[in-house]
C-alpha cells in the first residue's frame, strides 16, 4: 500500500490498518506550525568564539606541512623531506611553546588570550592532537614513504632483513667505529641518571646478571654521541645495488651485549627527551648581553623536560621508570614506530644518486638591467629594483654590497643583521669593506631564535676586522631588514639602500620567498638613516617621510588604513584589503579587520602559519577569506595592499601582523611606488589568491581545508607559475 499523498488523519488511519489497530487507540497526530528563523546572533568582537588559539592555529600548520608528504604530485625524497619539515618544526614547538604553556602553570601565571582558552586547556589539546598526527606521521613514513623508496633502490634494512655478510660488515663496523666513543652509563646509587642532553639519541638497556663488583640494579643508560651519524651507507659490495643504508639505533641494538660483556642484556630501547629551549636572559639586569648570551647557551641543552619519545616495543614499567626520573605525564608520552630522532633523514634527502626523486633544479634570473652592468650603483640611481626571491636572485643584494667594499667613493656601510651565518658572503663583504677603511656598523640581533651562536660568532669577526657591532636595542628585537650605503658622488654624499621582507642569508633566500628593494630614492634613504641613529645613537622618535617603523607607526598607520577601507565600505563605495604575511594573532588587529568585514569590506589574507582569526563567520567575518599556500618553498613575504580610493597602496614589510612585532620588534614597512612595479605585485599577490592546488583555506572552527580545481578550471600553482615565468629550468646533466 502506498501512503503518498496522504492526509495526516488518512496516513493515521492506514497505519492502524497496518497494524491491524483499530485508529482511534493511536495518539493523534501533531501537525508542526513553522516558525520564523530566530534572528541572527551576531556576537560582539570581544566574544572569545571569535579567536583562534595561537598554538593550536601553529600545529595545525605543521598538520599541513605533513599532509604534503602525501601528495604524490611532489618527488618522492621531497615528500620525504616535507614529514621531516614536520619533526622538525614539532621539535620547536615543544621547546618554545608547549615548554611557555607549561612555564605559565608552575609559575601559577596562567593567562588566557582573547580565545579564552587556559594554558592547560590548551595544553590538553595540543597533546591530543600531537599524538595523533605523531602516530600518522609514522605510519606514512612506515607504510607509503619507504615502501615506495625501495621501489627506487633507497632502502633503510632493518635488523631482521640482515644477511650473514651485512651483519659481519655491521660488527666490524660497529666494533671499529662506535663501541670506542659510546659510554654506557650502569645505573646504581654511586651512578644515578645521567642529565641527558636535549633532543639527544638515548638507550635504556635491561640488563641481568651480576657484574664485576657485584652489581646488580639491571638498568643501564646508552647516551648516543651527536658526533656519530644515525644513519650509516651499506658499502654497493655489502648491500648490493642502490643506496642501502642502517641505522646507528639498529647497530646499538644488535650489538648491546658487547657493551656489558659477561651481563645478558633482556631489552635495549631507544629514546629522547625534549627540553625547554627558551633562552631567559633578563635585559634589564645584564650589563653585556653577548656574555649573558653565552653563558645562557649552554643551558638551553638542559631545560626542563616537555616531551619524552619512546620506541614503542619499549615495556611498560620501563616507561613508568623514565617519566618519573623526567617529572612527566602519561599525556606527555609519545611512542612511536620507528626512529626517534626523524630529522637526521635530512642527510639523505640531496641523493646525488638520485635527481629524479627531487625537485628539478632551476636559476634564479637577474634582471636585465643589472646583467650587463659594472656599476650596481648607475643602475639603483636611475630607478628602483625589485626581486622577489627565490624566483629572482640574491645576487644583486650580495654584489651591492661586494661594490661598495672595493668603491673609493663609498664612505661607510650600515646594516641589520638577524640571520646571515658568521661565514656568508654578506659578511665576508662587511669585513672586506672594513678592511679597505670604510666605515662599517652592524647591527646585529643576539637573540635570533637558535642563531644567538652564530651570531656572536659573526659580531666577534666582524670586530676583528674593525666594525662597529651593534647589538640593537634592550626589550626590542632588531628585526628589520636594511642596508644603507653612503658614496660620495660630484662632491655630495648619496644614500643607497636595500629593504626587505627576508634575512640577509643567501641560503634562505634559495628557500623563502622574499622581496628585496634596491633604491636610491632620497626620501627613503633618509628614513633608513634616521632609522639606524635611532638605533645606534639615543634620541627622540624621529618623523619618517615614507617609511613605516614598529614600534612607533606601523601598528598605528595599520590601523589606520584598514579603518580608511572600513569608513569607505560604510558609504556604499568599494573597499579592499589584501594582506599576506606568516602570522596574524594581534587583537587589535582582528578586530579591526572584523569591523571592516561587518561595513563590506572586501579582505583576502594570505597567511602563512598562525592565524587567530575565524573567517566566514555570518554577520562579523563573512567577507574576509584566508588561506594558506605550502608549497616547494617557504612563504615568507610580507605584503598589505589597500584600495585607498582607488589611489592603490601597497606596502613590504619585515612585520607580521603579531603583538611582538608591532608592539616590541624593530621593524620596517616600505611603500612600492611606481604603477609599474604597483600592478607587478598587485598581480603576484593575485596569483596566491587564485592558486587551487597548494592553497589551503579556513573554516570558521578553524579547520583547514585543501583547494582543488572545480569546474573547468585549470589547476593553478602559485609557486610553479612564478617559477615558470621568473627562472630558467637547468636541463640536467643525465
Amino acid at each position: 500500500m502506498t501512503t503518498e499523498g496522504l492526509t495526516p488523519s488518512e496516513l493515521q488511519t492506514a497505519e492502524a490498518v497496518a497494524a491491524d489497530l483499530p485508529a482511534e487507540i493511536l495518539p493523534p497526530i501533531e501537525v508542526p506550525v513553522p516558525t520564523p528563523a530566530p534572528p541572527m546572533v551576531v556576537p560582539g568582537l570581544d566574544d572569545s568564539s571569535l579567536y583562534i588559539h595561537r598554538e593550536l592555529s601553529q600545529l595545525q600548520f605543521n598538520i599541513r606541512v605533513l599532509e604534503q608528504a602525501l601528495d604524490e604530485s611532489y618527488p618522492l625524497l621531497e615528500r620525504l623531506k616535507f614529514l621531516l619539515i614536520f619533526s622538525s618544526n614539532l621539535d620547536e614547538f615543544f621547546e618554545i611553546r608547549v615548554a611557555g604553556l607549561k612555564k605559565q602553570i608552575n609559575f601559577a601565571r596562567e593567562q588566557a588570550g582573547a580565545d579564552g582558552l587556559q594554558p592547560h586547556q590548551a595544553l590538553a589539546r595540543i597533546s591530543e592532537l600531537a599524538h595523533e598526527q605523531v602516530e600518522r606521521q609514522y605510519a606514512i613514513l612506515n607504510d607509503t614513504l619507504l615502501p615506495a623508496l625501495e621501489k627506487h633502490q633507497v632502502r633503510f634494512i632493518r635488523r631482521r632483513h640482515w644477511n650473514t655478510k651485512l651483519k659481519a660488515w655491521v660488527r666490524r663496523y660497529f666494533r671499529d667505529e662506535i663501541a670506542p666513543i659510546i659510554t654506557p652509563i650502569g645505573l646504581d646509587p654511586t651512578h644515578p641518571f645521567p642529565l641527558l642532553v636535549n633532543k639527544s639519541l638515548n638507550f635504556i638497556v635491561e640488563l641481568e646478571g651480576i657484574d664485576a663488583f657485584g652489581r646488580d640494579s639491571g638498568l643501564a643508560i646508552i647516551p648516543a654521541p651527536r658526533l656519530l651519524p644515525r644513519i650509516i651507507k651499506v658499502p654497493e659490495d655489502v648491500g648490493g645495488p642502490g643506496d642501502n643504508y642502517v641505522f646507528l639505533s639498529s647497530m646499538i641494538h644488535a650489538h648491546a651485549d658487547d657493551l656489558f660483556q659477561g651481563m645478558k642484556v633482556k631489552g635495549c630501547y631507544q629514546f629522547r627527551l625534549t627540553r625547554n629551549a627558551d633562552l631567559s636572559v633578563d635585559t634589564e639586569d645584564v650589563e653585556d648581553l653577548a656574555r649573558a648570551l653565552r653563558g645562557e647557551l649552554f643551558s638551553r641543552r638542559y631545560g626542563d623536560a616537555v616531551r619524552l619519545e619512546v620506541v614503542d616495543t619499549c615495556p611498560r614499567p620501563l616507561l613508568d621508570y623514565l617519566l618519573k626520573q623526567f617529572s612527566l605525564s602519561e599525556s606527555e608520552l609519545y611512542r612511536v614506530s620507528g626512529p626517534v630522532n626523524l630529522t637526521r633523514l635530512f642527510s639523505i634527502t640531496g641523493l646525488a644518486s638520485q635527481p629524479d626523486l627531487q625537485y628539478p633544479p632551476f636559476t634564479p634570473v637577474i634582471p636585465k638591467l643589472l646583467q650587463n652592468s659594472d656599476n650596481i650603483f648607475s643602475v639603483i640611481s636611475k630607478q628602483d629594483i625589485l626581486l622577489l626571491h627565490p624566483f629572482e636572485s640574491f645576487t644583486p643584494v650580495i654584489d651591492l654590497l661586494r661594490q661598495a667594499a672595493k668603491d673609493p667613493h663609498v664612505l661607510a656601510i650600515k646594516q641589520t643583521l638577524y640571520r646571515s651565518g658568521a661565514n656568508s658572503e654578506i659578511v665576508d663583504a662587511l669585513v672586506e669593506a672594513a678592511r679597505n677603511g670604510k666605515e662599517v656598523t652592524a647591527v646585529i640581533e643576539l637573540r635570533a631564535r637558535f642563531d644567538e651562536e652564530s651570531n656572536l660568532a659573526l659580531a666577534s669577526r666582524l670586530q676583528a676586522a674593525g666594525a662597529v657591532v651593534i647589538y640593537g636595542v634592550v626589550g626590542f628585537k632588531t628585526h628589520a631588514k636594511m642596508m644603507l650605503i653612503l658614496r660620495r658622488e660630484s662632491g655630495e654624499i648619496v644614500r643607497y639602500a636595500h629593504l626587505g621582507t627576508g634575512n640577509y642569508h643567501a641560503g634562505n633566500a634559495k628557500l623563502y620567498t622574499d622581496y628585496s628593494l634596491l633604491t636610491a630614492d632620497v626620501a627613503l634613504g633618509e628614513d633608513v638613516a634616521k632609522m639606524f641613529s635611532q638605533l645606534i645613537g639615543m634620541g627622540k622618535t624621529l618623523r619618517m617621510k615614507k617609511l613605516l617603523h614598529a614600534p612607533f607607526t606601523l601598528k598605528k598607520t595599520l590601523l589606520d588604513m584598514i579603518a580608511k577601507e572600513t569608513a569607505q565600505a560604510s558609504e556604499g563605495k568599494p573597499a579592499h584589503i589584501i594582506a599576506k604575511f606568516n602570522s596574524l594573532t594581534d587583537p587589535k588587529i582582528i578586530r579591526a579587520l572584523y569591523k571592516a568585514s561587518q561595513t563590506g569590506v572586501r579582505i583576502d589574507l594570505v597567511i602563512r602559519g598562525m592565524c587567530c582569526l575565524r573567517p566566514g563567520i555570518p554577520g562579523v567575518s563573512h567577507n574576509i577569506q584566508v588561506r594558506s599556500i605550502i608549497g616547494r618553498f617557504l612563504e615568507h613575504t610580507r605584503v598589505f595592499y589597500f584600495l585607498n580610493e582607488g589611489e592603490e597602496k601597497i606596502y613590504l614589510s619585515s612585520a607580521d601582523w603579531m603583538e611582538r612585532n608591532l608592539d616590541k620588534r624593530v621593524e620596517t614597512c616600505f611603500p612600492v611606488e611606481g604603477k609599474k612595479l604597483i600592478m607587478r605585485v598587485k598581480k603576484e599577490l593575485e596569483t596566491y589568491l587564485t592558486d587551487n592546488t597548494q592553497s589551503w583555506v579556513l573554516q570558521p572552527d578553524g579547520r583547514y581545508l585543501r583547494s582543488s580545481p572545480t569546474g573547468n578550471q585549470n589547476p593553478r600553482s602559485a609557486q610553479a607559475g612564478l617559477l615558470e615565468k621568473l627562472t630558467v629550468p637547468l636541463v640536467s646533466a643525465r
